[in-house]
């Protein structure tokens, strides 16, 4: 079993970078829109060094793991959980739109998205108004402030794997949560309007009723879409700050 001295014989800068980098590496690898399949993994890899060596320097901490194995996966486990905390909150946003799309009737019209794979048009398209609301939030430039203060409350190998397991299954029953927090407006309307075209249907039964609620169902889906974006919108801003809120309850978990 190799110890710390095999390590620290890099210099003590350099086994500080890379550990700063494992973390690093894993967060990116997570995050929205940077982890995603569009971007090549020779980008990926460059952000990840450019950013362990920015902040290497900033960071003081004591390695507190004795042996490397059991450090590394301290590490990584870490990693996981904060970079899935932010991708959880946009994988909720797929699953909604996947749900408004089953409910209005575009379930058909399903493209491969790099990010999640097989995903509807209206999943694409709150895909990217979250994305933006992100940015406008100023949630990224936190996320960074938050990984960087990670360092200051959990040094190399410090974090307590078995509390913060508890807490990534918490934080993956609020997936769910979310998503129907996201689709209610839109699937909701649709479903009472099914019930009032179930109504004509039973009235004149002569009408063919599957050529007429296929359009009307599109044009109200899109209709009430429309009118749920500032709902959409006032909903994602107070799930980012849950999203800080969760990073910070986890740091405060692995930290013991």
């Amino acid at each position: 079993m190799f110890g710390m001295e095999n390590i620290e014989t890099l210099s003590p800068y350099g086994a500080k970078f890379l550990l700063v980098l494992l973390r690093v590496t894993i967060f990116i690898s997570l995050f929205p829109f940077f982890g995603s399949r569009n971007f090549p993994g020779q980008f990926k890899i460059g952000m990840a060094l450019a950013f362990a060596a920015v902040i290497t320097p900033i960071i003081e901490f004591d390695i507190t793991e004795e042996t490397i194995p059991v450090l590394i996966s301290k590490e990584v486990i870490l990693g996981i959980v904060l970079g899935l905390t932010v991708r959880f909150v946009f994988l909720a946003v797929n699953t909604a739109g996947q749900a408004i799309s089953n409910a209005v009737g575009l379930s058909m019209a399903t493209v491969f998205d790099p990010e999640f794979g097989q995903s509807a048009e209206i999943a694409r398209l709150l895909g990217i108004l979250a994305m933006l609301f992100f940015i406008v939030a100023d949630a990224h430039h936190d996320l960074i402030f938050i990984f960087v203060k990670s360092y200051e409350l959990i040094p190399a190998g410090g974090a307590n794997i078995n509390d913060l397991m508890v807490e990534s299954s918490r934080i993956v029953n609020k997936l769910f949560l979310i998503a129907v927090k996201i689709a209610a407006p839109v699937v909701t309307g649709m479903l009472v309007s099914q019930l009032l075209l179930g109504f004509i249907y039973k009235a004149t039964p002569q009408i063919n009723i599957f050529f007429v609620s296929l359009p009307l169902q599109i044009f109200l889906g899109y209709l009430l879409l429309l009118l749920s974006i500032p709902v959409f919108a006032y909903v994602l801003m107070g799930i980012f700050s849950d999203m800080r809120e969760d990073l910070h309850r986890a740091l405060a978990i692995a930290a013991g």
